[in-house]
């Protein structure tokens, strides 16, 4: 079996340092530690299984075979991603109250 490739967009890590800092000024290190921790078991969970998150519905074909999942703890957050069968590419974490087809 060929080794998965991961790769996170800019965009992602810096939703989830802003995040984290968010946290850690809000109720301290230890939530945005917390934060970081379930991030990371989020991507480990999905390269081990990538067709295991949910298939998204935007409407722009451009956006077609995004697919999402949610952050253990952080139930309102979602991680979303591509897959092509070589590359899990991470593209998104963010609230999902948010309009979240216009962040792509």
């Amino acid at each position: 079996m060929k080794k998965l490739r991961l790769v996170l967009s800019d965009v992602a890590v810096g939703d989830v340092l802003e995040q984290a800092d968010w946290y850690a000024s809000q109720s301290g290190h230890a939530l945005a530690a917390r934060w970081e921790k379930a991030v990371t078991s989020a991507i480990l969970r999905i390269s081990k299984n990538p067709q295991a998150g949910t298939p998204c519905t935007f409407r722009s074909a451009q956006l077609q075979g995004v697919r999402r999942t949610t952050i253990r703890n952080f139930p309102k957050h979602l991680l979303f991603y591509r897959f092509d069968g070589e590359e899990l590419f991470i593209l998104r974490v963010v609230h999902g109250a948010r309009d979240l087809e216009s962040l792509f």
